[in-house]
């Protein structure tokens, strides 16, 4: 083997180990309520759309974030009637992954890609600053793992949500975090 082979051995059995060793946080953890009528997604989707909650101080603490979560699910079942909280997975301040509607099941977070995209969500205002560099991780992590499980193609697209349709979401900040990882397209 060459050098360059070597390398790129390490790099991607590195990957591997990281997202498998991702701890997603399911559902109960936060005490999410059932989901009404869930749409399943059958196979691998082409999108990965990001999100910011908008939460001016995100949160840092588990009790913090869980509360949070579950003021989006609130939320997004009562005010704006969707069928359950949005969003597939949320990217927390706490250092951890939360389960939203998970991999396999339609989101409610972006307009016109819902059916063949993952929703991420980053608990905060990314407006001003990006996220910390555990949250950037995690989400990477949890994208690289989307894909190794079958829920996410490997030639996917990553979108902010502004891309999809008028809104500041995901802030300034992470926008341009984003716009330098693989598979980031402008429309």
């Amino acid at each position: 083997m060459n050098t360059f082979t070597i390398i790129a051995c390490v790099v991607l059995c590195t990957l591997a180990l990281s997202a498998d060793a991702l701890n997603i946080e399911p559902r109960s953890s936060w005490g999410a309520v059932a989901a009404r009528s869930p749409a399943r997604i059958s196979g691998a989707v082409d999108y990965v759309i990001i999100h910011h909650s908008d939460n001016p101080n995100g949160c840092s603490t588990s009790d913090q974030c869980k509360r949070m979560i579950k003021a989006i699910q609130t939320d997004h079942k009562g005010r704006r009637n969707f069928s359950d909280i949005g969003y597939n997975f949320i990217v927390a301040g706490d250092g951890k992954v939360y389960e939203g509607r998970g991999f396999g099941l339609q989101g409610s977070h972006a307009p016109n890609y819902n059916r063949n995209s993952i929703g991420i969500v980053f608990i905060g205002n990314f407006q001003g600053s990006a996220p910390s560099s555990q949250m950037l991780r995690n989400a990477k992590d949890l994208i690289a793992l989307a894909q190794q499980r079958g829920y996410l193609k490997d030639n996917y697209t990553l979108l902010g949500h502004r891309q999809t349709k008028a809104t500041a979401c995901p802030g300034d900040a992470l926008f341009n975090e984003i716009k330098t990882w693989p598979h980031w397209r402008q429309l």
